[in-house]
């Protein structure tokens, strides 16, 4: 069945075949809500209240974007509102959470298994100061930058999600960018690209 089949079943009474909405574009609203939150259980309690809010939502949902548009516009503002909630008491988690190790996660850094441990603990550091250049980009430009690098979205797709112009997507992602590149800088120098050759970090890309 496609999407529209299975939305009007919903409206029609079928609650059941909502189940098939969470299973298709779950794995995609988490991996969006870990760009914001960087914790898997903050993402999962997040995923969860997007698909809760969507349930909720659905008889409004005038199918003129694709369902997957609409989810993550809902996944967008509902992870803005929590790091908004918890911009003043927010304490960084385990490093593990951050790049990306839980299952379907694309991480920010990759390491190669026969790095030596002192690079690998370097390269964490990194991790966490990526974390920190991300956090502290203006809300727009880390939309762009999260739909982008860590849902492989194209400009076209994003500028649908942020009903913006595909030109100013790339402006975003191109500031973004810009913006990580200094605020990294200024913290870890020229350690980012000379710790292991098998070192990537997203921005370059």
């Amino acid at each position: 069945m496609t999407d529209k089949e299975i939305i009007e079943l919903i409206l029609k009474g079928d609650k059941e075949q909502f189940r098939l909405i969470v299973e298709q574009y779950q794995q995609m609203i988490f991996r969006t809500c870990m760009g914001y939150v960087h914790n898997k259980d903050d993402a999962d309690d997040l995923t969860q209240e997007v698909f809760i809010q969507a349930y909720q939502g659905l008889s409004a949902f005038r199918q003129e974007a694709s369902i997957s548009t609409w989810l993550y516009r809902i996944a967008i503002n509902t992870s803005l509102n929590r790091v908004r909630k918890n911009s003043r008491s927010f304490i960084f988690h385990q490093i593990e959470d951050i790049i990306g190790l839980e299952k379907g996660v694309k991480p920010i850094i990759e390491i190669s298994d026969n790095e030596n441990p002192e690079n690998i603990m370097i390269g964490e550091e990194h991790r966490a100061w990526v974390r920190k250049a991300l956090d502290s980009l203006p809300e727009s430009q880390r939309t762009a930058i999260i739909l982008s690098k860590f849902d492989d979205l194209s400009q076209r797709e994003i500028s649908d999600i942020m009903k913006i112009s595909e030109g100013a997507v790339e402006a975003l992602i191109q500031r973004a960018k810009a913006n990580l590149r200094t605020r990294l800088s200024s913290g870890i120098k020229k350690g980012i690209k000379t710790v292991g050759k098998s070192i990537i970090l997203f921005l370059t890309m």
